[in-house]
């Protein structure tokens, strides 16, 4: 058999619906996402993924890449056909000398700190300990330090790719330069990356936490947040947050389950400045809770794992955005006193700082000039929520349109089109069209935001 074969030529394992281990492999973060694959190729290193691309072609099967499976839309997942499952690629290799670091695809970003912390340095990540580093810096990577440091991208200097022919090449801004251009921010369009090289920063602890305030002066929060940060240092990060306070002993009896708005900030400066730094904020209100501390960055990058762990119900869209005027905040006040379960929320992630300091056309990442990235996340432990928190998010979604910068950040995305993606690459667009058709012509990687190769 078919199968029998390409078992013979990989190092991995192959799993099939009638494995016990099948159920396992396809239930994802998302647990609204119900899909079966006809076969998941556990790749070991890289060889095994050519294997499972030729195998894929030759027998006619869609593919799908799968990291770390934190993807919303459940694009790490394909029904009926072969999953590429690189979770299994987990080797990471610091060098401490050069800052840097050498990273496979299977490992999450909890696995990334935990590498670069004990040697005191850190890589721009995101802010969930589960997301894999494969999705998170192929869309870009938005985090705590992306105002001090930039995207993710921003510290991508090479990748290994196999691309749709089988064949495995390298991309860095010397070989194959368009690719390298592409790969920051265009998704896994362009092939299976099966090696990151990486440049660190010199970063252990932070000081940073949360701050809440009650939902009713939401209007004076975001107006001060808006006109505060924007003329702050690159070393203080905060992203606000409509939240409802979860029932647990980390928090205040008397604010459990009450819905409330705050601001998660990080301060990487000197810690001789962090009284001065944060008195205004302090003063401002006060808030209701303040649990800004000193801390490891490790531990901030993973503060909210304990609350949203993988088999969730979510459903999230969003918006790139740049001002925050009445308007728009009595919009989003609407729809922040209607979170309809406990775990919804709302976040607008700051995307200035040092990302501005990026060309447009430097990398694919193509909204360098914005302020914020905006996600509205429905989320619940039912699935009888289903309805109630898609149809939440996307009413709130169509609600921000008319106050949008245009587009969206293709990690926040759902299954929403090709204009959409064209949104979201602007001037981009185009560019990203013919390097697809250079390295896939014929489409073959299109589980994802979908870049449609030129004609």
């Amino acid at each position: 058999m078919e199968i029998e074969k390409l078992a013979q030529k990989i190092d991995g394992r192959i799993v099939l619906p009638t494995d016990t281990e099948y159920d396992t492999l396809r239930s994802i973060y998302n647990a609204m996402v119900d899909k079966r694959p006809k076969l998941f190729v556990k790749c070991k290193n890289k060889y095994d993924v050519v294997q499972a691309i030729h195998f894929a072609k030759n027998n006619s099967l869609e593919i799908a890449i799968k990291g770390g499976g934190h993807n919303g839309a459940g694009l790490a997942l394909v029904e009926n056909g072969l999953v590429i499952d690189l979770n299994e690629m987990k080797s990471i290799q610091v060098n401490v000398d050069s800052l840097r670091a050498v990273i496979e695809p299977g490992n999450t970003l909890a696995d990334v700190d935990k590498a670069t912390h004990e040697h005191g340095l850190a890589l721009p990540i995101g802010v969930n300990g589960y997301t894999g580093i494969s999705g998170l810096t192929l869309g870009g990577g938005l985090g705590f330090l992306t105002r001090k440091a930039g995207l993710t991208i921003d510290h991508l200097i090479e990748a290994e790719v196999v691309l749709a022919s089988g064949e495995i090449v390298t991309a860095n801004k010397n070989t194959n330069p368009d690719l390298f251009w592409a790969l920051r921010g265009g998704g896994g369009n362009f092939g299976v990356v099966v090696s990151f090289t990486f440049n660190l920063i010199a970063i252990k602890n932070v000081f940073a936490g949360p701050m809440l305030w009650p939902l009713e002066s939401a209007d004076e929060v975001m107006n001060f947040y808006d006109h505060f940060t924007k003329n702050a240092s690159q070393d203080l990060y905060g992203f606000f947050a409509f939240l409802t306070v979860p029932d647990a002993e980390a928090f205040p009896e008397s604010l459990r389950n009450q819905k409330v708005c705050g601001v998660v900030w990080c301060y990487t400066g000197s810690m001789d400045e962090v009284e001065k730094v944060f008195k205004p904020i302090r003063e401002f209100g006060p808030p209701i809770l303040d649990a800004v501390t000193e801390m490891p960055l490790p531990a901030l990058n993973s503060l909210f794992d304990w609350a949203y762990p993988p088999g969730l119900q979510w459903y999230w869209k969003g918006h790139y955005m740049n001002e925050l005027t009445d308007e728009s905040i009595k919009e989003h006040l609407k729809f922040a006193n209607a979170m309809p379960t406990a775990k919804s929320t709302m976040h607008l992630y700051p995307v200035d700082g040092k990302a501005h300091e990026v060309a447009l056309e430097d990398t694919a990442w193509a909204h360098r000039d914005v302020r914020w990235v905006q996600v509205i996340i429905g989320v619940s432990e039912d699935p009888k929520d289903k309805k109630v928190i898609r149809d939440w998010s996307r009413k709130y979604y169509d609600a921000m349109i008319p106050y949008s910068s245009g587009g969206g950040y293709v990690n926040f995305m759902m299954h929403e089109g090709q204009n959409r993606v064209k949104q979201s690459y602007k001037g981009n667009y185009e560019r990203l069209r013919i390097i697809k058709k250079k390295y896939d012509p014929e489409n073959f990687f299109h589980m994802n935001q979908n870049i449609v190769p030129s004609a």
